[in-house]
C-alpha cells in the first residue's frame, strides 16, 4: 500500500511539473494581450512555428492573429490584408501601431512591453 502511494505522489509531482513548465509563460502572454500587442503570423509559416514554440503551452494565452486561410498557402485573411501585413511573423506594439517584422526573444518582448517574464 505504502509503495502505491509513493509512486501516485512521485506521478502527480512530475504531471504537476510538466504542467507548470510547459504553462510558464501564461502570465506573460496574457500581459502581451492585456496591453494590445499583436502577433500576426500564418499557420503554414516556419518562422511563426518558432516564434510559437518560444511560448511552449502558453501560446494559447498569446495576443495571435491567423493570417493563413486553411488549406491554401497563397491566400490571406482579409483581417491581415486590411491590416497591410506584409511578412510573417509581424508583432504590432501599441499606442503607436509600430511593427516588428520577424521572430523576437521573450526577452525583447518584454523589454518593448514591459511585461514581465514569469
Amino acid at each position: 500500500m505504502i509503495i502505491i502511494v509513493v509512486v501516485a505522489v512521485v506521478v502527480l509531482a512530475a504531471l504537476g511539473y510538466k504542467y507548470k513548465r510547459d504553462h510558464q509563460y501564461d502570465k506573460f502572454a496574457q500581459c502581451l494581450k492585456d496591453r494590445g500587442v499583436l502577433m500576426y503570423g500564418a499557420y503554414w509559416c516556419p518562422h511563426c512555428a518558432e516564434q510559437k514554440d518560444l511560448f511552449g503551452a502558453s501560446f494559447k494565452k498569446a495576443p495571435y492573429v491567423e493570417c493563413g486561410v486553411e488549406g491554401n498557402t497563397r491566400v490571406e485573411a482579409q483581417v491581415c490584408k486590411d491590416a497591410g501585413i506584409q511578412r510573417f511573423p509581424t508583432w504590432q506594439f501599441p499606442p503607436t501601431g509600430e511593427r516588428v517584422e520577424g521572430n523576437l526573444s521573450l526577452d525583447a518582448l518584454s523589454d518593448r512591453t514591459g511585461c514581465p517574464l514569469q
